[in-house]
């Protein structure tokens, strides 16, 4: 997969899909770049599951607006 095709799909993955890819290509061809971006997206897509895990049983208080 070329570069412009890497970026075109990356943001429509799933965090599993990216791991497997980042796994392959660390088997593979080893492209420091693409290693880079896949890691980049692959972290991007855990914090934000880590986030909803912590924060999926807290409740928010209610704001008042002011008027």
């Amino acid at each position: 997969m070329n570069w412009r095709d890497l970026n075109r799909i990356l943001p429509t993955l799933d965090e599993d899909t990216v791991k497997r890819m980042l796994e392959d290509e660390r088997r593979g061809e080893q492209r420091v770049t693409v290693l880079v971006r896949l890691h980049q997206r692959y972290t991007i897509l855990r914090s934000a599951r880590e986030r909803m895990e912590i924060l999926g049983d807290v409740v928010f208080p209610e704001v008042m607006a002011l008027t």
